[in-house]
């Protein structure tokens, strides 16, 4: 690692060390530099001003979009629908090892704005590929988490090649992250076990906490299974994002009421360009606003302890918990060269 690099990571950990109590953090970002948007995309955009589905945050539009939602800083990682995949793995890596850097730019560019992620893939690289560009993405983007997104390229979450990624990820210090959604059967709940239970003392990182695209119904399961199981693994960290809002609300509840270390286990995010930060945050102020108004709301748990979601609880689902989340990342890691 640079002297460079090391010197990032000490100053954004001290930042958010420093911050912590006062930072709203939007903890699941997809930023994209304007000029990385693919043809393709920008044609249908160009040609259905509705178009949606892979219409990309800018990365030139982030800030504002911050601002606009009362966010201080935002998680950031590459959008995976702005980097179509070929048949050639060594291209694959070149394309992915471009992305991240450039939300490593990014985050020198904003460096109170934006908290850089990595991504990998072992399928779409290759593990020994999907390995080097997780520690690079440690070593030179100084990014302290990096993600694989089983259901965008078809493989298990706990599948031999991409516990051979996690250990490698843990072994830097950072955090492994992955989408564990219903909308595939990729990231059943039982696989995300399968990977907490390799490193039980390592934090694991699972976005949309067992949300993502899947029907209202079907998802139904995942989401019951994805509570309990954070509640069985204390190394299991969520990401509230796409998934519906009546879970959030379950999923805080039931959290908050299990104490340390499970309510210190849950940060929100907007997963924002498929959904809007401002819409997610100002609904995630309110939703607090009425928790913590506990003896009228009508779960039990709630009436019978008024002032579960205090001010310190509901700081920490905002932005207090991933920041602590984060700094313990960038020790480790530091701690380790």
């Amino acid at each position: 690692m640079s002297p460079e690099t090391v010197q990032q990571m000490k100053r954004r950990a001290d930042w958010l060390r420093a911050n912590r109590d006062r930072l709203t953090i939007d903890a699941d970002m997809h930023p994209t530099d304007p000029d990385a948007v693919p043809a393709e995309c920008a044609r249908r955009m160009a040609e259905n001003p509705d178009y949606f589905h892979t219409r990309p945050l800018l990365s030139t539009n982030l800030i504002g979009r911050l601002d606009a939602a009362g966010i201080d800083a935002g998680l950031c990682w590459q959008n995976p629908a702005m980097v179509p995949y070929t048949s050639d793995q060594a291209e694959n890596a070149r394309l992915l090892t471009l992305s991240n850097r450039r939300i490593a730019e990014l985050a020198a560019r904003h460096p109170t704005r934006v908290i850089p992620a990595g991504w990998t893939d072992p399928k779409a690289l290759g593990v020994s590929a999907a390995i080097a560009l997780a520690r690079k993405c440690v070593s030179d983007f100084a990014m302290s988490v990096v993600k694989m997104n089983p259901a965008q390229n078809a493989y298990p979450i706990d599948d031999p090649m991409v516990l051979q990624v996690v250990d490698a990820i843990v072994e830097t210090g950072a955090i492994p992250a992955f989408h564990f959604g219903a909308d595939t059967r990729y990231t059943p709940t039982e696989g995300l076990e399968t990977v907490a239970r390799r490193h039980p003392g390592h934090p694991v990182i699972a976005v949309h906490m067992g949300g993502g695209g899947g029907h209202f119904v079907d998802s139904e399961p995942t989401y019951l299974s994805a509570r309990a199981a954070g509640l069985r693994h204390p190394n299991i960290f969520y990401i509230l994002s796409a998934k519906r809002d009546a879970h959030f609300v379950s999923d805080l509840i039931a959290y908050s009421a299990a104490g340390a270390p499970f309510c210190n286990n849950i940060a929100c995010g907007s997963d924002a360009p498929y959904a809007d930060p401002v819409f997610h945050f100002a609904g995630f102020r309110a939703l607090f606003a009425d928790l913590a108004n506990g003896a009228t709301h009508p779960d039990p748990r709630l009436r019978a302890n008024p002032g579960l979601f205090d001010h310190r609880m509901v700081r920490n689902y905002l932005g207090g918990n991933f920041a602590d989340l984060i700094v313990a990342a960038h020790d480790r890691i530091l701690d380790r060269l």
